[in-house]
């Protein structure tokens, strides 16, 4: 029974530490970068498109459809170093707890 009350203290600290992270990620910004730095997305730390940045050299006729696919290879390079830094502030969080591998938090 001690076991599980140190357990419940454990899980209520990071439920409390659990809210802080997401507001620190919520202010934390990502670069993605595709086509060698020609296009560029921002997102917020909770996915968001801040911005997009593209050189001009690609605002041709026909090259709409590359631009297309580097805006969307731009975004996913900024979502995949979000997820990490996610993934990272995680296990940082949930260090010393009994939580099976692979669950993902928060649930």
């Amino acid at each position: 029974m001690k076991d599980i009350m140190g357990m419940m203290g454990k899980i209520k600290d990071m439920q409390a530490k659990m809210e802080r992270m997401q507001e620190e990620v919520a202010a934390v910004e990502c670069e993605g970068v595709s086509g060698g730095g020609m296009v560029t997305v921002r997102l917020s730390g909770k996915g968001q498109m801040l911005g997009v940045s593209i050189d001009p050299s690609m605002f041709k006729e026909d090259d709409v459809e590359i631009l297309e696919d580097l805006i969307v290879a731009a975004h996913n390079d900024a979502k995949g170093k979000v997820e990490a830094m996610m993934a990272e502030r995680t296990k940082e969080l949930t260090a010393g707890l009994p939580i099976p591998p692979g669950m993902k938090l928060p649930f």
